[in-house]
């Protein structure tokens, strides 16, 4: 039963957190794809699930965000050879972004998830809170990014 419990709580943030992401891409490039709901809540748990360990949430803030970055990296590009590459689906394409890896991830894209990322371990945090009676977050999501300027 409480391996139910455990999964039932990562299905409903894989579902949240995706929504997140879809919501996010609405409004900086104006088009969403369900696919992407899947992608970004798979992304959004898996940053999740680091974030429950103190090997990692005891790191600064910096380190958490690399980290979070390679997990959205790696996913992106193995999401986008598939959809976009194997299956023609034209979802995203950075070819024309310098400095990409077969149109699939690029720098620029690498570093916004790198300063999205600590508003995504605070948000997994608050929902993990508010649904789930987990522990209080620390401060509130623009705490994370002064430790992420300080180096804390």
């Amino acid at each position: 039963m409480k391996f139910l419990k455990h999964l039932w709580r990562l299905l409903v943030l894989w579902i949240l957190l995706g929504m997140g992401y879809t919501t996010l891409e609405l409004l900086f490039r104006g088009v969403t794809y369900v696919q992407m709901l899947w992608i970004g809540g798979l992304v959004g748990v898996l940053v999740g699930l680091l974030n429950e360990h103190p090997a990692y949430y005891n790191r600064l803030m910096w380190q958490q965000c690399l980290l979070g970055t390679i997990i959205t990296d790696v996913i992106e590009f193995i999401s986008g050879y598939v959809l976009n590459i194997v299956l023609h689906r034209n979802i995203w394409d950075y070819s024309s972004m310098p400095y990409n890896f077969h149109g699939q991830i690029c720098l620029f894209m690498t570093i916004a998830w790198f300063f999205l990322m600590p508003f995504a371990i605070y948000a997994d945090d608050w929902l993990r809170y508010k649904l789930f009676d987990e522990e209080k977050p620390e401060g509130n999501v623009l705490y994370n990014y002064k430790r992420l300027f300080t180096g804390k």
